[in-house]
């Protein structure tokens, strides 16, 4: 059996200067007040159905920018800065209040209105436009539209001559050593009270300012007031292969669900709920921290793509924005998550079990809620396990990673990022979401909202100052312009009336590869 470094060392040089990373990173546009700010997704930013770097996620109130493929950690966050340069000067030159709209700087959403006044994306009138917002207003339906606005950073990663099985066994260990991750770069302890308006909670208040949070908290946005639900928590699914897991996307995306069969897909005005009325509506409802991915085709289903060609990259999806940073991540993160990820995908990684899929759930919630907490112990192997002894482990075994890693692209910043994640695990009080709620509670009286305020327009401030030049102007116009003009395009070639192209989207057998489609007819 090899060892770890004689894996790192087989993998060679060539391979490793062929690791790619991209990013994408969610948004809220806020007014200068902290609240939620109302107006529609600025048309100076293009087409939020086909603009490559600019588009809306859940609300018309809620930005994702997103970056290209890049060979280099920074290239990757110069092409996010650029793109937060141009969306913050277009939002500026709106004028009048809304052009002192800002990017909110916390993964927890700013002050909320009521949940049926928060705006769903919008896409124009085509059918793949259309389908988009009702998606949106399904998940409404099913989780409350104030879940929906939370807002991360994910990273998309690929290293060359990985197959399904590789991948897999990447995200496994993934999984199993996550909680590191919300410990290191959870930023989200705190949250304002308009977002558990009417649900149960176990926050605590901070304050007298409308601001809960958990003293030891790290991550809320991946805890039990995240992305979770009570339907997606009777999903046990495996990751011990891509076949395991097509299954089990397959059997949630064609199960019928009680409660969402109420839901009906139209109401009597004939306006639509859903898409459909199964366990998921489609492949990208179901949470996880990570997912494998693949480039799909127009108008191609994701479990198809991944059925018919294999897993083409990861996408990590646990990681908050970090407020302290002026585009939410920073090299040093990337740098980390690099070796992370190559030390998941080096070591060994048995099978996942229905035990250990239990584990991994309650270690994810602990972190989130009590991952500061001094002593906290984790579950391994149904035996508990000191998370900060656990976590050393790990990082004890990513220091050669980072050293080979330096030593081929020069320098020491690998290490560097290793040395950084373990001298703050020592001092949880150097953490991300401990500086949240030090920063909270002293300089801004116990207020989540004028903490993130503060941060939020700071850091327009920070980007709007940073130079500018006429090209990258014209680039980026042209490109929203260009964008408008292919979403006229999508819409002018549209002739199947919406309802049918529903029903064939949904059809099971678009999730189907071709070979068994063909054999079916």
């Amino acid at each position: 059996m090899k060892t770890l470094e004689q894996r790192l060392e087989s993998l060679g040089a060539e391979r490793l200067r062929g690791m790619r990373r991209g990013l994408e990173k969610e948004s809220l546009r806020s007014q200068p007040d902290g609240k939620l700010a109302l107006t529609p997704h600025p048309a100076a930013l293009g087409s939020a159905l086909t603009h490559p770097h600019i588009t809306t996620d859940y609300s018309e109130s809620q930005l994702e920018l997103i970056t290209g493929v890049h060979a280099s950690v920074e290239s990757c966050l110069a092409e996010l800065t650029e793109v937060h340069q141009f969306t913050l000067r277009s939002l500026q030159a709106q004028g009048g209040a809304a052009g002192e709209e800002m990017l909110w700087a916390s993964s927890m959403p700013c002050g909320l209105p009521t949940d049926e006044t928060i705006p769903l994306g919008r896409y124009g009138w085509s059918n793949v436009g259309r389908a988009k917002s009702v998606y949106r207003m399904g998940l409404g339906h099913r989780y409350g539209r104030r879940m929906q606005t939370i807002s991360g950073i994910h990273y998309n990663w690929s290293l060359p001559g990985v197959d399904n099985q590789g991948y897999f066994s990447l995200i496994r260990n993934f999984r199993r050593h996550a909680f590191l991750l919300l410990t290191l770069f959870g930023a989200s302890p705190a949250l304002c009270s308009t977002f558990v308006e009417g649900r149960q909670h176990e926050l605590q208040t901070l304050g007298s300012s409308g601001t809960l949070h958990m003293p030891h908290g790290t991550s809320l946005r991946m805890g039990r007031l995240g992305y979770q639900s009570d339907a997606q928590a009777s999903l046990a699914v495996s990751y011990n292969g891509l076949e395991g897991y097509a299954a089990s996307l397959h059997d949630a995306l064609t199960r019928p669900w009680p409660a969402y069969e109420t839901v009906g897909i139209r109401n009597p005005g004939g306006d639509y709920n859903q898409l459909a009325t199964t366990l998921l509506q489609i492949e990208n409802e179901f949470y996880g921290t990570i997912r494998p991915k693949r480039v799909i085709h127009q108008g191609e289903r994701p479990l198809h793509a991944l059925r018919e060609r294999g897993v083409e990259y990861i996408e990590v999806r646990l990681m908050d924005l970090n407020p302290f940073e002026a585009i939410g991540i920073d090299a040093a993160t990337l740098r980390f998550l690099d070796v992370f990820l190559l030390h998941c995908l080096l070591s060994d990684s048995p099978p996942d079990t229905p035990e250990e899929i239990r584990e991994l759930a309650h270690n994810q919630h602990l972190t989130a809620a009590r991952g500061r907490e001094p002593g906290l112990h984790l579950l391994r192997g149904g035996s508990e396990v000191a998370l900060q002894g656990w976590g050393l482990e790990i990082l004890n075994q990513l220091a050669p990673i980072a050293d080979h890693l330096d030593a081929l692209h020069g320098g020491a910043s690998h290490r560097e990022a290793v040395a950084g994640a373990r001298a703050a695990l020592l001092s949880p009080d150097t953490l991300p979401s401990a500086r949240v709620l030090a920063a909270t509670r002293q300089q801004h009286g116990s207020s989540f909202i004028d903490f993130v305020r503060t941060r939020s327009r700071a850091i327009r401030q920070e980007l709007l100052d940073l130079p500018w030049s006429e090209e990258q102007q014209a680039r980026y116009a042209s490109m929203a312009l260009r964008s408008l003009a292919d979403q006229q395009a999508i819409e002018a070639a549209d002739s199947m009336p919406f309802e049918i192209y529903r029903q064939e989207y949904v059809s099971p057998a678009r999730l189907m590869p071709r070979s068994v489609v063909a054999q079916a007819a």
